[in-house]
């Protein structure tokens, strides 16, 4: 029997990510840039399953001022520089790669929610 729970988790489906050099294996720009568009493809799908949240949440938030949430967002901030760290990418990039993604994700958020209210 499906199960009817519609808070059910989510299987996601593996992202596909092309077959590519090892960076460290490169001998050319051809080789980098064929990694490069392959983690770009990959990371697009990624990003949009994460807009499909924000769809959700616009869904669910009971009101427009829960859209913006200042102590959510420095806790997605504080895991993406630890996740970062474990997965040696530098802070430099983390941070504000985040906290844009963030800001736009607010913005696309407020969108939806405001046009399924009106």
């Amino acid at each position: 029997m499906p199960d009817a729970n519609p808070c059910a988790m989510h299987k996601p489906a593996i992202v596909a990510v092309d077959a590519r050099v090892d960076p460290s294996d490169c001998q050319s720009m051809v080789e980098v840039r064929q990694g490069v568009d392959a983690l770009d493809r990959a990371l697009v799908a990624l990003i949009a399953e994460r807009q499909r949240y924000m769809d959700a949440a616009a869904r669910i938030k009971p009101d427009r001022d829960a859209v913006h949430d200042d102590a959510r967002i420095e806790d997605v901030v504080t895991k993406v520089l630890a996740a970062a760290k474990a997965h040696h990418l530098s802070p430099d990039i983390a941070e504000p790669v985040w906290r844009t993604l963030i800001d736009r994700c607010i913005a696309h958020e407020f969108g939806v929610y405001d046009r399924t209210r009106s």
